[in-house]
């Protein structure tokens, strides 16, 4: 590939992620103003977002990019993050190993967003989404989205918000000829928690090393990915922000919460990803919940 053919398509897809975060700012910071409530009492006025740019530095000094943070606390998300971030640096010999392309040429470029959310209510499932365009001597796109519902009655294949969500990212799949299925059982697979033996939630899609012959196709699908998304998990908000909970149904929230952060600190290729190249760590581990508890 012609290095200006790359360069342009670095532009396209680093652009498209500032786009997109741009635009879930604004439909969450809309949730915030319109929800009517109940809301619990530690929850503030209507949040908005705090935006925070940030700057890599690489190992030798030079300059390695960086991103935008953006985190929300409100009234009813607790907590809620969408990054973006443009990065590009040497992996180190050991992880280099693992990434296609980089054995050979440890240089490396990165770019993506990265969206979690962990709503006040309880009947308001936590999600999450990322997606991303990677360069080493190879090029491909990664990412997908899944739901987190934390509630034992959420936690199921028939409840009407986690068909909606199936549906939305089965959607996004067929309008570009990708394998739902495919991707439906790589997410189940993924997001599985070995040492419980369980799922972390309801799942969604998760894809990754998407190199096809058409690289305007794979841009396509990505971004369908992140607008469905968006737009599938306001509709479930926007339908659940006002349901009544229960402390117990707080305690169980906060219980499934640390399954999450298990999830992340163990598994999760995202966080890995950035801690071992030199990302902003407020950024990588502010995915974390704000309250969690173990029984």
């Amino acid at each position: 590939m012609a290095n200006a053919d790359i360069a342009q398509r670095k532009a396209m897809a680093a652009d498209w992620f500032a786009q997109a975060q741009q635009r879930l700012i604004d439909e969450m910071e809309r949730i915030e103003r319109d929800c009517p409530g109940p809301f619990s009492p530690e929850a503030a006025a209507p949040g908005r977002f705090e935006l925070k740019d940030w700057k890599r530095t690489n190992h030798d000094g030079a300059e390695g990019g960086g991103g935008r943070m953006a985190i929300l606390r409100g009234r009813v998300f607790e907590k809620m993050g969408a990054h973006t971030s443009v990065v590009q640096g040497t992996f180190a010999p050991e992880f280099a190993k693992q990434i296609p392309g980089a054995e050979e040429d440890p240089r490396f470029w990165a770019a993506g967003v990265s969206v979690i959310a962990h709503p006040w209510n309880p009947t308001v499932p936590t999600a999450h989404m990322n997606t991303r365009f990677v360069v080493t001597s190879k090029a491909w796109f990664g990412g997908g989205g899944d739901l987190t519902p934390v509630l034992d009655r959420r936690r199921n294949q028939e409840d009407l918000d986690s068909q909606a969500f199936h549906a939305a990212m089965r959607g996004a799949c067929e309008r570009h000829a990708a394998p739902y299925d495919k991707y439906k059982a790589w997410c189940d697979e993924y997001f599985w928690l070995k040492h419980r033996n369980e799922p972390r939630g309801i799942g969604g899609i998760f894809y990754d090393y998407l190199e096809g012959a058409d690289w305007d196709a794979d841009f396509a699908f990505t971004r369908d990915v992140g607008t469905s998304f968006t737009r599938a998990y306001a509709d479930i908000v926007a339908a659940n922000c006002a349901q009544p909970w229960s402390e117990a149904d707080r305690e169980e929230q906060l219980v499934r919460r640390g399954r999450y952060v298990e999830y992340n600190l163990l598994y999760d290729r995202g966080t890995i990803f950035g801690l071992k190249t030199g990302g902003n760590v407020d950024s990588i581990l502010s995915s974390m919940p704000p309250t969690v508890r173990w029984p």
